[in-house]
């Protein structure tokens, strides 16, 4: 795939004009255009249909897109050889056989993992201090606090415990030094020297994290094993006062056993993910008082989907190049995303 022994690639480039705002602003557009002065530039949405018939059309070899794109027919595998995705999951886009086939697909990976873990904090904080049942009390009901002793709590020297240590807790633990918090982390997988690097402790098991935990993030992986698998048990054990904080998989607790545990032992809970999503307007999860609710909200806020960008045109000089690519999705990968 070297430059000065091939025929540039036909690209397709499908996205909104508001997508192409966030994640091409001129000066990566300008960089895409120069790399590949023949693209093909569609404006976004368009129906199924047209879709395929489009690419049946231009026949591309990379496409580049984001949200608002219809899913890929198995036939594009006849011509499609890059799928540089500007967002997160693909599941809805790309049949599995696909990649089977050998798709090379890349979506935006670790490169969000500093505003994920940046909002992990924001609801971190807003659980300790509440801020889901004041805004509710002060908006709706006219309340205020009641003398000087709210039940409100401070992160600084608090036990944080992170269930799963990817790029996002990683991100997270950068975040958290200032606080001068007792980190721990239960990700078996990870070698001892990642956790040394980060002076987190390693817990012996789930239990140990979450009875010794006086927050608890939750971010493991959305993989089979894991479905409901924080449920009554666990949460029992989380210390008085304790908040949960769920940024990672929806799929990995069981809802009815955090609305049970917020009724019955106050347990202050922050959330942006959900086993369905949108989250159903029935939700018992939206009747609790003690809670703080995003609407999936965690990934990069527009003004950084740039960085997206940034990381696309990098991979795709890397393509041509006969680079390797960044955040390849595997079937691995694949299976494990929502």
């Amino acid at each position: 795939m070297n430059n000065a022994s091939r025929a540039q690639p036909t690209v397709l480039v499908l996205m909104t004009e508001q997508e192409k705002n966030e994640f091409m602003p001129p000066d990566i557009e300008a960089g895409l255009r120069e790399m590949f002065p023949n693209l093909v530039w569609v404006d976004a949405p368009l129906e199924v249909g047209q879709w395929h018939d489009l690419l049946r059309e231009q026949r591309p070899e990379i496409v580049v897109c984001a949200w608002e794109t219809p899913p890929l027919p198995l036939e594009a595998a006849d011509h499609l050889k890059y799928l540089c995705f500007l967002c997160g999951s693909v599941r809805s886009l790309v049949p599995r056989e696909l990649i089977e086939r050998g798709l090379i697909v890349t979506n935006w990976g670790s490169i969000v993992s500093n505003t994920v873990a940046e909002c992990s904090l924001l609801l971190i904080l807003s659980a300790l201090r509440r801020v889901g049942n004041w805004s509710v009390a002060m908006r709706t009901r006219g309340e205020w606090k009641q003398g000087r002793h709210p039940d409100t709590l401070s992160l600084f020297g608090r036990r944080v415990g992170l269930h799963g240590l990817g790029a996002i807790s990683r991100e997270l633990a950068r975040l958290l030094v200032p606080f001068n918090v007792k980190l721990s982390a239960y990700s078996p997988s990870v070698p001892d020297e990642t956790y040394q690097k980060l002076n987190i402790r390693r817990a012996e098991s789930l239990e140990d994290l979450f009875s010794t935990s006086d927050v608890l993030v939750e971010l493991a992986p959305g993989k089979p094993d894991n479905y409901h698998l924080v449920g009554d048990d666990l949460l029992r054990l989380l210390p008085q006062q304790a908040v949960f904080v769920n940024l990672g998989r929806g799929m990995v607790v069981d809802e009815a056993a955090l609305v049970r545990a917020s009724r019955e032992r106050g347990l202050h809970i922050a959330l942006d993910v959900y086993e369905t999503e949108p989250l159903p307007a029935d939700s018992p999860l939206r009747r609790l008082d003690n809670i703080t609710l995003l609407p999936h909200l965690g990934g990069p806020t527009p003004d950084r989907r740039r960085d997206c960008g940034e990381l696309a045109l990098q991979n795709l000089g890397n393509y041509i190049s006969d680079l390797p690519l960044m955040n390849v999705i595997d079937l691995g990968t694949y299976d494990r995303a929502t």
